[in-house]
C-alpha cells in the first residue's frame, strides 16, 4: 500500500502555521477540543498533541485531555486501498518543526540506552482504523521535514487495511511475536510490526523494534532518533477511539552495534550443502528488488554465514533487509544478522535487497557461503 506522508504538505503546515501557533498557547489543563486541521497542544508539560488530518478536508475533531485524547468527530472516509484520512497522535520529540517541551530529542541510537514506554487505548467497533506507535529516524538530527525511515508498530487493525509493502517475516521482541511487513511510501522507507491480535495495552522498550530494525540493516547507531508517536490512523469511522495514557521517555548512554553470529562454521567438503534461491521480485527500468533464499543441505549445524556472489554489469545494492549486503564493484557480500546466523541442517533463511539497474536484467550466476559453492534452487 502506498499513501503520502501523513503531515505531508510543507505548504500546507506553514499555511496552517499561525493556527498551529494559536493552539499551542498554552498547555491543556482538561479537555481541549481541537478542530484545526494541524491544530496542537501540550499536555503534562511534556507531550505534544495534534490532530493532524492530512488526509481530508472533511472534518476531524479531538478532546485532548490531561493524560491524552479522543476522536469527537470523524466525518472523512478513504478506500481501504489506499491512505488513511488522518493521524491525531501524542508524541515526544520533533515534528515538522513542533518540538514538545524540553525534548532531547533527536539523538543517536547508538547514544540510547533505552526508551521505555507504555500506552493505552479505547478501541470501538464499525471503524476502519490501525492503532499505531511511530517511531522515526533519520540520518541528521532533523526537526522538520521528512524522516528517511519509519518504524510503525500496529498494535491493532480493524478492516481490510495492511501495511505499506509486503510481509518479509516475523519477530519476536517484548515478549510477543510480530508480523514484519517492509516497504516504502514514496517519501520514506517504513518497517511495520503488526500485532496478530488487538492490544489494548503495552508497555516496552521502544530501542527494541529500533535494534531489530538496526539489525536488519536498515538504519545504523549514527542514525538520530527524532520522535516517538501514538495515535490512530483512520479510513472510515472512528468516533471514540481514544489514547486514554501515554508515557514515553529516552535515555542516553551507550547501545552498542548488534553482533551476529561468528565465528562461521563452513559446509561440509564433498559436494554442495548448500542451496541458493535466488529471484527478482520486481523489475522495473531503472531498479529491482531480489529475494534471496539460503538452505543449509548438509548434515551439520552452519554457525554464522557469509554470502558471496557478483552482480551482473549495471546493477548496484542500495539498501537490504534480513542480512548485512556489501558490495565492491561487482562482487557482493552478505552476511547474516543477529538473528538470523545458525542454519541447522535443512534449515533456510531469507534476505532481500533493492538495487539500480542500468540495461536489461539478468541474475547472478553462481553462489558461494562461506567459500563453498552452493546449488541453485
Amino acid at each position: 500500500m502506498k499513501r503520502p506522508l501523513r503531515a505531508i504538505a510543507a505548504a500546507g503546515l506553514l499555511a496552517a502555521g499561525t493556527l498551529v501557533a494559536v493552539a499551542l498557547g498554552g498547555t491543556a489543563s482538561a479537555d481541549t477540543q481541537i478542530c484545526e486541521q494541524y491544530g496542537s497542544t501540550t499536555i503534562g508539560g511534556r507531550y505534544v498533541v495534534q490532530n493532524n488530518r492530512w488526509g481530508t478536508s472533511a472534518q476531524q475533531c479531538i478532546n485532548v485531555t490531561s493524560t491524552g485524547f479522543s476522536i469527537t468527530r470523524a466525518d472523512g472516509s478513504a478506500p481501504t486501498n489506499g491512505a488513511p484520512v488522518s493521524y491525531p497522535s501524542i508524541f515526544v520529540g520533533c515534528h515538522y518543526t513542533n518540538c514538545s517541551p524540553g525534548t532531547n530529542l533527536p539523538v543517536q541510537v547508538k547514544n540510547i540506552s533505552s526508551a521505555p514506554s507504555s500506552i493505552s487505548y479505547n478501541y470501538v467497533s464499525g471503524a476502519t482504523f490501525n492503532a499505531s506507535y511511530d517511531i522515526w529516524l533519520d540520518p541528521s538530527p532533523k526537526r522538520d521535514g521528512v524522516n528517511q525511515m519509519e518504524i510503525m508498530i500496529w498494535l491493532n487493525r480493524q478492516g481490510s487495511i495492511q501495511p505499506i509493502g509486503s510481509p518479509v517475516g516475523t519477530a519476536s521482541i517484548a515478549g510477543r511475536t510480530w508480523e514484519v511487513w517492509r516497504g516504502s511510501n514514496g517519501s520514506n522507507n517504513v518497517i511495520s510490526y503488526l500485532s496478530p491480535s488487538a492490544i489494548p495495552s503495552f508497555s516496552f522498550d521502544a530501542m527494541a523494534f529500533v535494534n531489530d530494525t538496526r539489525n536488519r540493516g536498515a538504519i545504523t547507531g549514527d542514525w538520530y532518533l527524532t520522535s516517538i508517536q501514538a495515535g490512530f490512523e483512520p479510513w472510515q469511522g472512528g468516533v471514540g477511539l481514544a489514547v486514554n495514557s501515554f508515557s514515553q521517555s529516552v535515555n542516553t548512554g551507550s547501545n552498542p552495534a548488534p553482533t551476529t553470529s561468528a565465528p562461521t562454521t563452513p559446509p561440509p567438503s564433498g559436494g554442495a550443502s548448500c542451496t541458493v534461491t535466488y529471484r527478482a521480485a520486481n523489475v522495473w527500468n531503472n531498479g529491482f528488488t531480489a529475494d534471496v533464499t539460503v538452505r543449509n543441505t548438509g548434515s551439520g549445524t552452519i554457525n554464522g554465514w557469509t554470502l558471496n556472489y557478483n552482480l551482473p554489469s549495471g546493477q548496484t545494492v542500495t539498501n537490504a533487509w534480513n542480512a548485512t549486503v556489501s558490495q565492491s564493484g561487482s562482487a557482493v557480500t552478505a552476511r547474516n544478522v543477529g538473528y538470523n546466523g545458525t542454519l541447522a541442517p535443512g534449515a533456510s533463511t531469507s534476505f532481500g535487497y533493492q538495487a539500480t539497474l542500468n540495461g536489461s536484467y539478468s541474475a547472478p550466476s553462481s553462489f558461494t557461503l562461506n567459500g563453498s559453492t552452493c546449488a541453485r534452487g
